[in-house]
């Protein structure tokens, strides 16, 4: 589906964030393996829906009522099936982080995906898990879906991983060595460590259900084994960051008085809320508040260098941003985010030049110079990558565009069109 957008003379309005995606799916996986737990305001996002479904195949009962879900498990775990195939949608982080339970709970097993996961990597991990007992393999030499585990078991002791890729591998064996009889040392290999604050957002989410994993230093983590998951009690999923981005880089450029409600707990890490630093150093000024972040812009917007190497996901909205602040931008420690939904560096580069955009990459950079002008009424292909998508209309309301396969929004936000209308009630 096309999204046809016109540039607009303004925002306004308030609307309601969704819920995190990424606390989404670790609150529901974790839940699955013990305990009760009530998990509120979850989001209703396909790979939050697809969490839900893969917990119910590891044995989980799951209910709900209005917002809130009630998840109870109990340990070890029976799966209904145990030679089942499960089927991961385009989730990466369900996929990765159910690959080692299956370790723990089954004897065979076929994990499926589809669209923008197929041919996702999961390489590394599939390496450590073969190393520590599992006959495991996936698809071609990024050992992508379909991905076969013909037995074998999960061993602890001491593990290495490679971090250079995606932080998931990590909190996937974070989630799983608990469970083990043994005591686990986890060891993270690899040049530069990324999405770190992921990790701590696993670490987070296992401590509300009892489960300790203890920092050694940035690259080592000692796991206790024969510990027991107690649920996650009363969990109050907070509102996304990450989305929030796409309202305040509109409001950033266009003249625009926003509210976004939601809930934000600043106890609970989220790497997209590097957004709000960023943001501050373009010379954009919000106002926050536990439970709203308001907005009147528009703004002259700085340029600058910027790291986005524990937050790839803003890559895309980011570069939208740099289009339009004054110098130049470099945005940089983003070369883990060539293996997301699509290549979020040379796609997006690719889309970028239709409008007449001046942008360059490196193996791990985007370089943005602003332009006097860009083309209006481009077709902008969002590759299927819902960031992508979300990024493309931001411009569109700035500059007017169309935006190619919208509908890959529902992975993360399924209202957004929606919620665009909202704030411009004659689009």
């Amino acid at each position: 589906m096309i999204l046809n957008l016109r540039a607009l003379k303004g925002l306004y309005g308030r609307i309601h964030l969704p819920a995190s995606k990424s606390y989404s799916i670790r609150a529901f996986l974790i839940a699955a393996l013990g305990g009760t737990s009530r998990i509120r305001h979850a989001s209703d996002c396909e790979d939050a829906l697809i969490a839900i479904q893969t917990a119910q195949a590891l044995g989980a009962k799951i209910s709900c009522k209005g917002d809130v879900y009630v998840v109870k498990a109990s340990y070890p775990l029976v799966i209904p099936n145990p030679q089942e195939t499960f089927f991961v949608g385009e989730s990466g982080t369900t996929l990765r982080f159910l690959l080692p339970l299956l370790g723990l709970f089954t004897h065979k097993a076929k994990v499926r995906g589809k669209g923008t996961l197929v041919g996702r990597p999961c390489r590394h991990l599939c390496e450590t898990l073969r190393r520590q007992g599992m006959q495991i393999k996936g698809t071609g030499k990024q050992e992508s879906v379909p991905i076969l585990f013909k037995g074998g078991s999960l061993q602890g002791g001491r593990l290495s991983i490679d971090g250079s890729l995606s932080s998931q591998f990590i909190s996937a064996l974070m989630i799983a060595l608990p469970s083990l009889g043994v005591d686990s040392r986890l060891v993270l290999s690899g040049k530069k460590l990324v999405s770190r604050e992921y990790v701590q957002m696993t670490q987070e989410i296992l401590a509300k259900s009892g489960i300790l994993v203890r920092r050694l230093s940035q690259r080592e983590f000692e796991i206790k084994g024969a510990q027991v998951f107690k649920g996650l009690k009363d969990f109050y999923v907070p509102s996304d960051y990450g989305l929030a981005a796409y309202w305040l880089a509109a409001c950033a450029l266009l003249p625009s008085r926003v509210v976004l409600q939601g809930k934000f707990d600043d106890h609970l890490i989220q790497s997209d809320g590097h957004i709000l630093d960023f943001l501050d150093r373009m010379g954009v000024r919000l106002k926050t508040t536990g439970r709203s972040v308001q907005i009147k812009g528009p703004f002259d917007l700085k340029g600058g260098t910027f790291s986005l190497k524990d937050c790839p996901d803003l890559v895309p909205v980011m570069s939208i941003l740099a289009l339009f602040a004054k110098g130049r931008t470099k945005l940089v420690g983003i070369r883990h985010a060539r293996a997301k939904e699509s290549d979020r560096i040379s796609d997006l580069r690719h889309e970028l030049l239709k409008i007449g955009a001046c942008v360059s990459e490196t193996p791990d950079a985007l370089m943005i110079e602003p332009q006097a002008a860009y083309k209006s009424g481009v077709l902008l292909d969002s590759h299927h990558d819902h960031r992508l998508a979300m990024a493309f209309a931001v411009l569109g309301l700035k500059l007017g565009c169309r935006v190619g396969t919208i509908e890959s929004c529902r992975k993360s936000y399924p209202a957004f069109v929606r919620d665009i209308k909202k704030l411009t009630p004659r689009l």
